[in-house]
């Protein structure tokens, strides 16, 4: 089969690589994709910043066709259409019943190895074998229409994280928010704040094009300036003390100073940009203004059945964010078009 490989900084190739085959737990299925996608956090080792080792598979967010299934999957079916989170997990361990499969005891990840060690196939190719079936994938009520699959795909990551960047600040009716990063995940978590009630959603923007879907999404409000000036905004906007809800969507240290300054005092920041560039937390500010940080990996797997069924009926319309698809030959121009900031989010047809 095709899959893509990272070889270094700004090098991704589509390689021919050997079929997945099932391993022998009983546990797992092989998936043919569907629809595939590059992640804003695939581009740290595109860029150089997370440095690649050794040539990877990559990608970690897909949906597809089950197409083998092991002795011991129950719940899964051969043909099923599913969707698999960012990772593979049991939902049966004490973490994925506490809601944070992310942390599952037999935690796997694309790309990577699974809980026995074998290695397991990147979302960006034509096939996966997922070792937890009927813990990672959750399948649809049938199969779906064309236009429904790129919505479905966001559930894979982008939009769950996003809504778990709303929930992790507490989002809810009446609440003002601002939104840092106007990427995939800062979209979503504009989307995600207006279907949690929020009452004014503020999203710090400087491109045009990400600002009209922000709006359609139900931001109120945009703001274009940064850093200090950037809070001082904020501040002119919710009485000079700040928002209830601040979510962080970007990831760096500039981001996460920005979103606990424009936090009004015990206000609360909800984070899911993923670390990179010597993040830091600046706990002093944290302390004198009782403002709350929560946050971290999202756990979306948790969050499938109760996003799914609105996203099935069309109530809610997160695939708006894919503004580039390109088949999965084009791969190299996929992580350029998201690199340059070309494309909010590129979906890729093997």
């Amino acid at each position: 089969m095709r899959a893509t490989v990272i070889h270094g900084e700004r090098d991704v190739r589509l390689e021919e690589v050997p079929d997945p085959a099932l391993s022998g737990t009983g546990t797992d299925a092989i998936v043919r994709v569907v629809a595939a996608c590059v992640c804003g956090s695939d581009l740290w080792r595109y860029r150089g910043v997370n440095p690649v080792r050794e040539p990877a598979r990559i990608g970690h967010e897909f949906v597809g066709v089950v197409e083998q299934i092991g002795d011991r999957v129950e719940k899964i079916r051969v043909g099923d259409f599913v969707i698999a989170p960012f990772y593979d997990c049991d939902m049966t361990c004490a973490n994925c019943r506490n809601g944070f499969s992310p942390s599952c005891l037999e935690h796997g990840a694309w790309g990577g190895r699974d809980h026995w060690g074998n290695p397991v196939d990147g979302a960006q190719g034509e096939y996966v074998r997922v070792p937890h079936a009927d813990g990672s994938l959750v399948a649809t009520p049938e199969q779906p229409a064309d236009e429904l699959v790129p919505h479905l795909l966001t559930l894979a990551d982008v939009f769950g994280t996003g809504h778990h960047a709303a929930v992790a600040a507490g989002v809810g009716p009446g609440r003002t928010v601002v939104v840092l990063g106007d990427g995939a995940v800062g979209l979503s978590g504009v989307l995600a704040s207006r279907r949690l009630g929020a009452e004014r959603i503020v999203l710090m923007s400087r491109h045009a094009p990400r600002q009209a879907l922000g709006r359609e999404f139900g931001a109120t409000d945009v703001i274009e300036a940064r850093g200090d000036e950037g809070v001082a905004a904020v501040k002119e906007l919710f009485d000079g003390i700040g928002a209830d809800c601040v979510l962080e969507c970007v990831g760096t240290g500039a981001a996460m100073e920005q979103a606990i300054a424009s936090a009004r005092p015990g206000g609360q920041v909800g984070f899911v940009g993923v670390p990179a560039e010597g993040n830091a937390v600046p706990v002093r500010r944290l302390f004198n203004t009782n403002v709350g940080l929560r946050g971290g990996v999202a756990p979306v797997r948790n969050y499938l059945d109760e996003l799914l069924p609105e996203v099935w009926r069309g109530e809610l319309q997160p695939g708006r964010v894919f503004d580039l698809t390109l088949p999965l030959a084009e791969v190299g121009e996929a992580y350029a078009a998201m690199d340059e900031r070309r494309a909010i989010k590129v979906l890729l047809q093997p």
